[in-house]
Order: structure tokens, then sequence, then C-alpha cells
């Protein structure tokens, strides 16, 4: 199985291995633009068979240290507008080929904008980032599977920001576990 693993930024990760996959590892930048650009150049230079983000994510009603796992991703700028053709919703089948994301039993929904989430607010989901959707939507396009595995680093309107930054090293060894 060829696996490219995607992240925003180089403190979200610690390269780590899966025993039988061939993995490579792409930063694609923070935001929903960078995301889409950098991961669409990945895959029209080579093919995988899964496309798996790995980060970090706020919540709401979650705690710190939670991990996801997400097959379904919600743009939450585009959720509020109605109109034909607009795609806010995208959802993945629950199997990917790697046991340790699909034995997980913490599946959730991840809410994407490009904003950092600082203040409570009426979001769908359980973990909001910046990036997944758009890496979603260029998966579902360019019709390759994709997963996203966040790790909860803060609660949504309690010094997100502050606390995220404090969080990204227990982020890094939680998902570098995870994948052991």
């Amino acid at each position: 199985m060829k696996v490219l693993v995607t992240y925003a930024f180089d403190e979200e990760i610690i390269p780590f291995e899966i025993q039988g996959v061939d993995i490579t590892f792409l930063r694609v930048g923070m935001g929903k633009v960078l995301a889409a650009f950098n991961l669409t150049k990945a895959l029209c230079n080579d093919s995988y068979d899964l496309v798996l983000n790995v980060g970090t994510a706020g919540t709401l009603n979650h705690k710190v240290g939670d991990i996801f796992v997400c097959h379904r991703f919600v743009d939450r700028d585009l959720e509020k507008i109605v109109l034909p053709h607009v795609c806010s919703d995208i959802s993945f089948p629950d199997k990917t080929g790697l046991d340790c994301v699909d034995k997980y039993e913490n599946v959730g929904v991840s809410n994407t904008g490009d904003s950092f989430v600082t203040e409570v607010g009426d979001f769908t989901g359980d973990v909001i980032d910046m990036e997944a959707f758009a890496q979603a939507q260029v998966c579902k396009l360019m019709d390759v599977n994709f997963v996203a595995v966040k790790y909860v680093t803060d609660i949504i309107g309690q010094n997100s920001r502050e606390v995220w930054l404090d969080k990204l090293r227990d982020a890094r060894e939680a998902l570098k576990e995870f994948f052991a």
C-alpha cells in the first residue's frame, strides 16, 4: 500500500513507519488554499492508495489529548451557503486498509475553515482545523481515498492559540504512539 501522509507544518509531525506501507510525507502548509495546491501537485506527480492527513485541531465538546479518526469533512466557510453545486460536506469510506486507523474507535467529523478559531460558535463536528476539508475535496475529485487523524490540542474559547502552541510536543508524541 502506498500512502501520502500530509501535515500542515513541521512542528505537527514526527515521521513514523507502518509495517508493510510505503509512506511519503508532504508538508502542505497552513490553510485551505496551500493545502489544496500542494496536495494536488503531489497527486499529479505520483499515485497513492490513500492520503492520510495527520495533525492538530481544536474542539468544543471533547478534551485535550483526544485523537479522532475522521472520514467526514465539513467546510465551515461554505456550510451556511445554500446554493446549487456548493459542496460543504464530504465523506469517505470507513475502511482505509490501515489497521491502526480502521480499528480505532474514536471516529469523528472534521470542521475546516480558513481561520484559527478562538471563539465559541456554532460548529458542526468534533475537531476544528484549517486544512482537512480542502484535502478531502482534492482527493474526492482525484478519486483517492482520504482520512484524517487529529490530536486535540485545545478547547475553543479557552486561550486556544497559546494552549495549541504549548501542546504541539504532546501531539507529536501521541500521534507517533498512535501509529506505532
